[in-house]
């Protein structure tokens, strides 16, 4: 869901979504597979809230080829409502439907489903701990939701201390040994950790307003970036930070302050683990081991509405996302390693999320 959306209104916007973002899902039994060959990349298409246009698009870079609509094509039925991310478990593709109340699991070679997961309130990530658990984190609920990836069920929550469904949210997860932990968004400053063995937050720490998205580095360092929250906001209004955290000690060891008013977000990490990369309005990119934040972007914005970011495990090329005016198919830049542009092509509405297959 685009993060602009989100502040409209907490309670009527729950009430739509709960409302509204069912769907019925048919099969067109005559429909095609889709030959999704190579080592490509899934770009997740959120499409327009309560409009059930989201899409799924494929990318093969040995090609320089796309094809979009992928889900429609294989299965003969639309996606659904906002799709929010897709993660490849087993050789499986995982996608998050937030406003359908759903994932889809897909074989990544052809696109047809599965199976799926139901009765989600609001799923935005999902994490694989096994071949029997996964956690799902949610908008519209103060637990994450424990479910059965070999059986498409849901078996269990975790009660997330200290929020309510309209005061706080669970985002994107890391893992390192026996725990994972989550960054608490909407009207919080957290970080969580919680112990796969017993499924259950063990731990919290503090940072700035409303952490975002989280990767975990060489070193072991988990790195995130708050957004500072917004003018206005009854839970309050600060410079955006970076935050690199120990994951051993659950410590803060080094934080980085941007401007008042700037908006990082959508922070990524190389393959390698040793270079970030994030969005504030151009690309950015930073050496883990560095002690200050650049002072020249990486690459330009030249006036596009950056919104999705990614880059290659294969080698090292920087995928963004320029959702124009999210109303339209949005275009996908490519850049090679150095920040030179290579191509572009045209995705979905508002692509927002990448899946490396």
């Amino acid at each position: 869901m685009n993060r602009l959306q989100f502040f409209i209104s907490v309670t009527s916007l729950c009430a739509l979504c709960l409302l509204s973002g069912c769907m019925e899902w048919d099969y067109d039994i005559d429909s095609d597979s889709v030959n999704l060959s190579g080592k490509g990349l899934f770009i997740i298409n959120e499409g327009n809230f309560q409009y059930g246009n989201a899409s799924l698009s494929y990318y093969d870079p040995a090609t320089d080829s796309v094809q979009n609509q992928v889900f429609f094509q294989s299965n003969g039925m639309k996606l659904g409502d906002v799709a929010q991310s897709m993660t490849i478990w087993d050789n499986r593709g995982w996608m998050v439907v937030n406003n359908s109340h759903v994932i889809f699991a897909i074989d990544i070679e052809n696109g047809r489903e599965i199976g799926r997961i139901t009765n989600l309130t609001s799923p935005r990530y999902i994490h694989f701990i096994s071949a029997e658990k996964a956690y799902v984190t949610q908008l519209w609920d103060n637990r994450i939701t424990v479910v059965n990836p070999s059986t498409f069920s849901v078996t269990g929550y975790i009660e997330v201390p200290g929020m309510t469904m309209e005061t706080g949210s669970t985002e994107q997860m890391v893992s390192y040994g026996d725990y994972v932990f989550c960054n608490c968004w909407s009207y919080q400053n957290r970080i969580i950790k919680i112990d796969t063995r017993t499924d259950q937050v063990v731990d919290q720490l503090s940072i700035g307003i409303q952490p975002t998205s989280l990767v975990i580095d060489k070193n072991n360092n988990i790195w995130t970036v708050t957004d500072g929250g917004y003018e206005g906001s009854p839970y309050g209004y600060e410079a955006p930070s970076l935050y690199c955290i120990n994951a051993e000690s659950f410590s803060v060891s080094r934080v980085f302050t941007f401007a008042l008013g700037d908006n990082p977000s959508e922070i990524q990490i190389n393959r390698d683990g040793t270079l970030l990369f994030w969005i504030n309005k151009d690309i950015w990119r930073m050496d883990v081991d560095d002690l200050r934040l650049p002072d020249t972007p990486f690459i330009n914005a030249r006036g596009t509405k950056y919104y999705g970011l990614t880059v290659s495990p294969y080698n090292g090329d920087v995928y963004v996302a320029d959702a124009i005016d999210y109303q339209q198919q949005g275009i996908i830049y490519r850049y090679n390693s150095r920040g030179d542009y290579i191509s572009e092509f045209y995705a979905g509405i508002t692509p927002g999320a990448f899946c490396w297959k």
